[in-house]
């Protein structure tokens, strides 16, 4: 007699290297495996659902949250309890409507937080920008102009330990965040993703200086970009022993980091730097984690050719990597999963979001899906999604043909 599993137990299942009754999937359970708002009313229509307003739980990148009827549709298995917001259960009085100067009716969070301008861009917060051709906001350089005739730019490190001090959860944090977790457990039997900066480690190859400056002070610098990192990680631990002791129950699954260290060719820097100046920081880290919430997985999301770096992942304590992009670099899927196979679970991968999704035909993108998912799968171990998130121009016949080729993957036991 086979018994069908909750989606909760299915994920889980799959993270502990089981064989789940089926492959779990999803969408949107994060920041980085989600679906633009401007192609998730295209996808609401093609699924033969109500039409909606989308809720953008992140602006930057135009996301829209997935409702619970289109989680249904796909097969999806994940619910999101992100920065105060979740799909898991209605929070009407948090969402507002904007429209985005005509191009997209939505609901928002903050609709002062965006100024039409004249020449029909759209500021947030006075500072990134979506220009009329855009789907996403963003800042010239990135917000990080680098000029390589002075000094490069290096952080007070005292005021940088005076700073984080400032943001050290306060009670009514903890009590908000734990009410959201405990209310979306007791909303879903879906697996509850958590995210949330207080607990994400001000540690990454491209957040100090930028893309540009960090990576060359962490071989100029080396000192002071360890003093960071123990600055850095005395602040996250603080965090995390005063939150996860109260939502660790309600959790699934935690983003607890967020640190793209590959380019389309190969990592920003190299694996000797990774060993010195970020292990040490994310093993401390992540043991903590483990400590307090055993049941708990823990998610590392680098994006780009990072193939030459998972052992070192691995060996950083984290549960589950994503999103798997296997095509950046001169790495394979096959190869990706045989360096992870029963050491860590992958979280995407599910398809070329480059070449075929974008490209390919339907048929070209179904095809794919049932071939490195069927590989991806193997020894469980995985959870199926795109490689990142599915963009503006992705036609609605496509994402359902991912999801369903997913949904027809069904021999995860060993090879």
């Amino acid at each position: 007699m086979t018994t069908t599993m909750t989606s909760r137990e299915r994920v889980m299942k799959a993270l502990n290297f089981e064989t789940p009754d089926r492959l779990p999937k999803d969408l949107g359970g994060m920041l980085s495996t989600g679906i633009s708002a401007f192609a998730y009313p295209k996808l609401v229509e093609a699924l033969g659902l109500p039409p909606r307003l989308p809720r953008l739980y992140d602006t930057s990148q135009m996301l829209a949250m997935p409702d619970l009827d289109v989680l249904d549709a796909l097969g999806c298995d994940c619910v999101v309890a992100a920065y105060g917001a979740t799909n898991a259960y209605d929070q009407d009085g948090m969402w507002h409507p904007y429209d985005f100067d005509g191009r997209l009716p939505a609901l928002v969070r903050n609709p002062g937080a965006f100024q039409p301008q004249p020449d029909g861009s759209i500021l947030q917060n006075g500072v990134s920008r979506m220009v009329a051709s855009s789907y996403v906001f963003d800042e010239e350089h990135g917000g990080q102009p680098v000029d390589w005739m002075g000094e490069l730019p290096m952080l007070d490190l005292k005021q940088y330990k005076k700073n984080l001090a400032a943001h050290v959860l306060r009670d009514e944090q903890i009590i908000a965040l734990s009410d959201l977790c405990r209310r979306v457990r007791a909303s879903s039997d879906r697996a509850v993703f958590f995210s949330d900066n207080s607990i994400i480690p001000d540690i990454s190859i491209h957040t100090h200086g930028g893309m540009a400056v960090f990576p060359i002070l962490c071989l100029t610098e080396p000192g002071y970009v360890a003093e960071l990192h123990e600055i850095a990680t005395e602040h996250t631990l603080c965090n995390i022993r005063l939150l996860l002791p109260e939502i660790g129950p309600y959790v699934d699954v935690i983003m607890a980091a967020a640190d793209d260290w590959g380019t389309q060719n190969s990592t920003i820097a190299s694996p000797a730097v990774f060993r010195k100046l970020f292990l040490p920081y994310r093993r401390c880290i992540n043991d903590e984690f483990h400590k307090l919430a055993p049941q708990v997985k823990i998610f590392l999301h680098s994006c780009g050719a990072i193939y030459d770096i998972i052992d070192l992942v691995i060996e950083s304590g984290f549960d589950i990597l994503n999103p798997v992009q296997w095509c950046a670099g001169k790495r394979s899927y096959k190869e990706w999963k045989d360096k992870a196979r029963r050491r860590i679970a992958l979280w995407g991968g599910g398809v070329n979001s480059q070449v075929t999704l974008p490209l390919g035909t339907v048929e070209d993108v179904a095809r794919e899906v049932r071939e490195v998912a069927s590989y991806l799968s193997q020894d469980s171990g995985y959870v199926f999604c795109n490689i990142h998130n599915v963009l503006a121009e992705i036609a609605p016949e496509k994402v359902i043909a991912m999801y369903k080729a997913a949904g027809t993957v069904t021999d995860t036991a060993a090879i």
